[in-house]
């Protein structure tokens, strides 16, 4: 998924194959959710505010993985 213009995160990507979220956020640091749906995913890169996207359907909701290396 493309970088995404965000004062909070920088790039989206999502895996369906194990149903996680990537996240990178303007400090560099990438965290993966799981468990995530592909609507969801979808749904967030397609909202206007990805910050506020991510703290209301997100973040604390799923278990997340993170800072990762950044491999990606």
């Amino acid at each position: 998924m493309p970088h995404v213009t965000s004062e909070a995160i920088a790039q989206i990507e999502y895996d369906a194959a194990s149903s996680t979220l990537f996240v990178r956020f303007t400090s560099g640091e990438w965290y993966g959710y799981s468990g995530v749906p592909a609507r969801l995913a979808a749904e967030f890169l397609a909202a206007g505010s990805k910050g506020r996207f991510f703290q209301e359907h997100v973040r604390d909701r799923f278990a997340h993985q993170g800072p990762l290396d950044p491999v990606r």
